[in-house]
C-alpha cells in the first residue's frame, strides 16, 4: 500500500494509483499477447499511458 498512498499512508494518491494501474495493465497485455501469439508494442503503450497520466496530473494540479 505504501507504493500507492501519500505521506500519511492512509489516503490513496491518485497519481501513484493510476501509475500502478497502467503498469499492471501493460504487463497483463504483454502476457496476453505472448500466450495468444499476438504482437504488443509495450513502448507504444508506455508513451500513450505516459500521455494519459501526464494529462491527469496536470488537470489535478490546475483543478486545485
Amino acid at each position: 500500500m505504501e507504493l500507492i498512498t501519500g505521506d500519511s499512508g492512509l489516503v490513496l494518491e491518485p497519481a501513484y494509483f493510476w501509475s500502478a494501474v497502467a503498469i499492471v495493465v501493460g504487463l497483463g497485455l504483454e502476457i496476453y499477447s505472448v500466450v495468444y501469439g499476438k504482437t504488443f508494442d509495450f513502448q507504444g503503450y508506455g508513451v500513450g499511458a505516459l500521455g494519459l497520466l501526464s494529462g491527469l496530473g496536470l488537470s489535478a494540479k490546475f483543478g486545485k
